[in-house]
């Protein structure tokens, strides 16, 4: 088996199948097999899969286990060379897969790659990064990664980088990250503890501390429509890219590292709910109405930022 397609679907019937349909490209020029892991969706998600697509190897959840633990699912069973982490929101095109497992051939040094990523209208998401330090994350609080002088401010989303040539990074994004077996073997799973935000973050610098390298490569493209899943959450979503964030710091640099991320996560939220609250009593148009709601709610359960366990 060339590849093992791991995805994981939580309420996105559509975009799955869409996503499912796509890979039919690469099907024929690599032995490929597909594993859906559907999180307990209330849509019919997984029973499209089975009636449409019956060859894919349906895990069926009675409890939505989060990405992680989900993902994790799949890679137990996976039986391919390279394992690929493909969100449901996603289309392959062309021979992305066949380019993608070539180019891991080819650089046995690299760990993990990333291809290009472009958004619904063609533009091209900013995926791949390095590490969201404390530094990389004021910056981008702050809005200083929007400035482009000097350039060493754009560092932590690497945005001044078009993302038409290979290069090294530290972050890849879960959207599409394909690993190779032997980096299953020597530095595991993804940690559990994540439950849908920063473990592929985890996985990427537990990674990169083994020795492997990870790159970008545009040795083809995919579609991401993002949020396919997590636009469901309203306010949670941002409660719970925090936790993760914080989470990660803490596991990497420790209880005061962390601490200090919330802190800055907590006051960028702040300073948000604080705007937009100002804004709404100006405008009274319900979008800014409907921005101010968001960033209070995530204000007043900011304490569910904090990692348990």
């Amino acid at each position: 088996m060339d590849i093992s397609i791991v995805i994981v679907s939580w309420n996105t019937r559509e975009m799955l199948r869409s996503c499912l349909k796509s890979l039919s490209d690469s099907q024929q020029q690599l032995r490929i097999e597909t594993i859906v892991i559907d999180n307990a969706s209330d849509d019919g998600s997984a029973d499209m899969v089975a009636a449409e697509f019956p060859r894919i190897n349906l895990i069926r959840n009675t409890d939505n286990k989060g990405f992680g633990t989900a993902t994790n699912q799949g890679l137990r069973i996976a039986k391919g060379r390279y394992s690929l982490l493909l969100n449901s929101d996603t289309l392959c095109h062309g021979d992305v897969l066949a380019s993608s497992v070539a180019y891991m051939d080819a650089h046995p040094n690299v760990g993990m790659m990333g291809c290009k990523v472009l958004n619904e209208d063609g533009t091209t998401q900013m995926t791949g990064s390095r590490f969201p330090s404390f530094l990389n994350l004021a910056l981008q609080t702050l809005g200083l990664n929007r400035l482009k002088h000097p350039r060493w401010l754009q560092r932590y989303q690497m945005l001044d980088w078009d993302r038409n040539d290979e290069r090294e990074v530290e972050v890849i994004s879960g959207c599409y990250l394909l690993v190779r077996k032997e980096v299953l073997n020597s530095v595991g799973l993804l940690d559990e503890s994540f439950f849908l935000y920063g473990e592929e973050t985890d996985w990427c610098r537990r990674c990169s501390e083994a020795g492997w390298q990870l790159r970008f490569a545009p040795v083809g493209s995919i579609t991401h429509y993002g949020s396919g899943s997590s636009q469901q959450l309203n306010y949670r979503r941002d409660i719970m890219l925090s936790e993760g964030t914080v989470r990660l710091h803490r596991k990497h640099s420790g209880a005061v590292a962390g601490t200090f991320v919330w802190l800055l996560l907590l006051a960028f939220n702040l300073s948000r709910s604080i705007y937009w609250s100002s804004r709404s009593i100006v405008t009274r148009d319900s979008a800014t109405t409907q921005r101010a709601n968001h960033f209070r709610q995530v204000v007043s359960h900011f304490s569910d930022a904090w990692p348990i366990g």
